[in-house]
């Protein structure tokens, strides 16, 4: 019997998720339980680790977002951070079958490093979109000895899609409801929304980016304080600070924030290059006010994308915030202030914890790869068609050789 029809057999499964998101500030490892088959299952967060990267290893990760990084440089990392998976697989592992038995699926969405989902003119005259993301699943199916999925990007665009978000489908498995349309707000590193209109239809559900989540703020506090604080905690920084107009509105003129959805982006047009036209901008701010000032550039994108493609095409009651930034209060009073017709929650209201949820969406994706089912929402990503997402990676055989 072969690992897949093994895997797809069982009435319940326990897979392990890992997730490092555009922030790159460590690994979030989730162990799931998961019962029932195709769209009507039943999830069980059982345990969740998030392993922070040492400060040299983000360095390093942070190095290769340059353009001018060596991809002999990528290669490398591409390994050490397999084995970093896998050390935070084993981890939740060893913690985890002590209590629910054999963990039978890793999946692993791995560190971006690049994405580029806008079709680009390359060699040979082709145009194409790419995506990279890193931490060889090789290794960490040798390292556990557990089959892994990963990789889950790449088919999407072969598909004709941008690759993200991804999560669409998780979070109509875990939030649908009947009566009330609600609104998934990831704020990561990258800021995303999934919109489930009221009712289960998963044709229904749309999802995008509406822009930075943390990753602008990050980068501002990280300069302005040489590295001692690597983000703005509990938002103390922003709350002391006023918003600058002037700027917010330069931040706004992005031409991303305009793009009708679908549509995704991430460190390549937020990062470096828009930091520092940022602060040539400021120069004159105080540095608690360049906080505040991107902090609501964080509220405003959200709120104007809610405003423009998802208000006027669905009834919506509640927004549930997840994610770093969901825990931070001035980005929080800034969407309440921005948005007062729409009640408010946490992950955590809704009994997930938000730290784990995007761990626990790419279990959910690795299960559906094993069942050969369907890991994208077209309506999201913009593919062509759904498409079974990731690569399966099997692990170690046994001395008979099956397995």
């Amino acid at each position: 019997m072969d690992i897949v029809t093994r895997y797809v057999e069982k009435a319940k499964r326990l897979v392990v998720g890992l997730m490092s998101g555009t922030s790159a500030d460590g690994v979030n490892a989730a162990a799931v339980e998961i019962r029932g088959r195709g769209d009507d299952i039943e999830v069980e967060l059982v345990r969740f680790r998030k392993v922070p990267y040492p400060s040299d290893l983000r360095q390093a990760i942070f190095r290769l977002f340059s353009p001018e990084c060596p991809v002999v440089e990528v290669a490398r990392m591409n390994f050490v951070l397999g084995e970093f998976f896998a050390d935070a697989a084993l981890e939740i592992i060893r913690a985890t079958e002590r209590e629910r038995g054999k963990v039978d699926l890793i999946a692993s969405h791995g560190q971006t490093v690049c994405h580029l989902p806008r079709p680009q003119d390359v060699a040979l005259a082709m145009r194409t979109a790419s995506t990279l993301q890193i931490g060889e699943p090789c290794v960490i199916a040798e390292r556990t000895g557990i089959t892994t999925v990963a990789d889950f990007r790449p088919r999407d665009i072969a598909a004709g899609g941008q690759g993200a978000p991804l999560v669409a489908i998780a979070d109509h498995i875990l939030f649908h409801d009947r009566e009330k349309g609600r609104l998934i707000q990831n704020i990561g590193g990258i800021a995303n929304v999934t919109v489930l209109p009221p009712g289960r239809r998963l044709e229904d559900v749309f999802a995008f980016d509406t822009g930075p989540g943390n990753m602008v703020i990050d980068a501002v506090v990280d300069t302005l304080t040489k590295g001692l604080l690597p983000y703005d905690r509990d938002g103390e920084v922003a709350s002391q600070g006023l918003v600058d107009d002037s700027l917010l509105e330069w931040m706004m003129g992005h031409e991303f924030i305009g793009v009708v959805p679908p549509k995704t982006t991430g460190r390549e047009e937020f990062g470096h290059d828009f930091v520092s036209e940022l602060f040539r901008r400021g120069a004159h701010l105080p540095a608690s006010d360049l906080v505040a000032t991107a902090t609501a550039f964080t509220a405003e994108s959200i709120a104007h994308n809610y405003r423009h493609f998802v208000l006027q095409r669905c009834p919506v009651e509640e927004v549930i915030l997840g994610g770093g930034g969901s825990y931070n209060p001035a980005i929080r009073r800034m969407l309440k202030q921005r948005l007062p017709d729409l009640a408010f929650f946490l992950h955590e209201d809704m009994g997930i914890l938000g730290d784990a949820k995007e761990a626990l969406a790419f279990a959910i994706l690795g299960d559906r790869t094993m069942q050969g089912l369907a890991g994208n929402v077209p309506a999201a990503t913009g593919a062509a068609m759904p498409v079974v997402l990731g690569k399966i990676i099997p692990g170690r055989l046994s001395p008979s050789g099956s397995g």
